[in-house]
Order: C-alpha cells, then structure tokens, then sequence
C-alpha cells in the first residue's frame, strides 16, 4: 500500500496542467441543472467505502429532493487515494459524456471489484466487472491516456488548494466546505438555508 501511494504521490507531482483544449475534451461528472442555485461539489475516491456509502444512502434522498427539482446540481471531483481508485476514476472518465452511469455503477459495486492483492489483480476485476456491467471501451487505453489521468490528478490537487480537501468524500456547497457529519439529514439542514 506504501508503494502504490508512493506511485500516487510522484504522479501528482508530475502532474500537468490541463490546457484549455483538453479540458473541452474531457467533461466534468455532473447531474443537475447547470444554472442550479446551489452547487454541490464531491470529491471523492472510488475505493473509499465511506463514497460508496454517500452513494448509496445520501445521494438518493439528495437527487430526488434538490437535484431532481433544479434546486441544486452536484458535481463529482477525483480524489483518489491509491491506484486502484486512480484507474477506476481515469475509467470513469473515459469515453464519457458527462453522465454518472460509470461512477454510479463502480460505487454501488464496489466490493464486486477493488479486491485483489496486487493492482494486476484489481485491474483484472475491474475489467471482468464493467464487461459484466455491459460497459464498452479499451482498458488500456483509459488507464493509459495521458489528458484523463492529467485532468483526474488536477482534480485532486485543486482540491487540495483551494478547499484543502485531506479526506473523502469531502463536500463543497457553493464553494463552502461541509464541515459537519455527513449524513442527509445534516446536508438537507445546510441545503435548505440556501434556498
């Protein structure tokens, strides 16, 4: 594990900005009206159970109460903690148009993929699981496309300067951290002083 975030740390150093003309290329994660008056922002590691668990218990209640009714939209931010999550968010990203059918899928299904002991082994169940998902792109490629892993390393070091984001999920109400327990019934209290 000391090795991989090794790996993860020296990536991130040798990170590059992403131009203008790349990032048009690659779209954020978002669901939600756009001109929405709250925005919500996650950053998030797709092997961290504590994102997987917003997934499934908080983001639901979330959807159909602010975002479904254009009060708020929510916009998922890479912050992977190791390898694994850094190829599974890269894949994520990978051939996408904005949608959070991936992501979704990969937080709902998490113990059906991170396990392994080595990352060849992660990688591998990863693979067997989105074919198994019906999802339909070059793995290869995904992990290995120099702009998608550039924009999902900016995403975790913008994350860390401007909100100073040490944790996931770490929640950004219009450009505010959350600070307190993350559970629905704190977030809809902060929501709703906002509308």
């Amino acid at each position: 594990m000391k090795k991989l975030l090794t790996v993860l740390f020296i990536l991130l150093i040798n990170a590059s900005p992403i131009k203008a003309e790349d990032a048009n290329e690659i779209k954020r994660i978002v669901i939600g009206n756009q001109d929405a008056k709250i925005s919500i922002i996650a950053y998030e590691s797709l092997t961290c159970s504590h994102c997987a668990n917003f997934h499934i218990n908080v983001l639901p209640d979330l959807k159909k109460e602010f975002i479904d009714t254009g009060i708020a939209k929510i916009e998922f931010r890479h912050f992977p903690l190791d390898i694994a999550a850094f190829n599974a968010s890269k894949i994520a990203q990978c051939n996408n148009d904005g949608g959070s059918d991936i992501l979704n899928s990969l937080y709902l299904n998490q113990p059906k993929w991170i396990k392994g002991k080595t990352i060849e082994e992660v990688n591998e169940n990863l693979k067997k699981f989105l074919k198994s998902e019906g999802f339909q792109f070059d793995f290869n490629k995904c992990t290995t496309d120099k702009n998608i892993e550039d924009f999902v390393l900016n995403d975790r070091i913008e994350g860390v300067k401007k909100f100073k984001v040490n944790a996931t999920p770490t929640i950004i109400i219009n450009d505010k951290k959350f600070e307190k327990s993350l559970n629905y019934k704190n977030l809809k209290k902060t929501l709703e002083k906002l509308i």
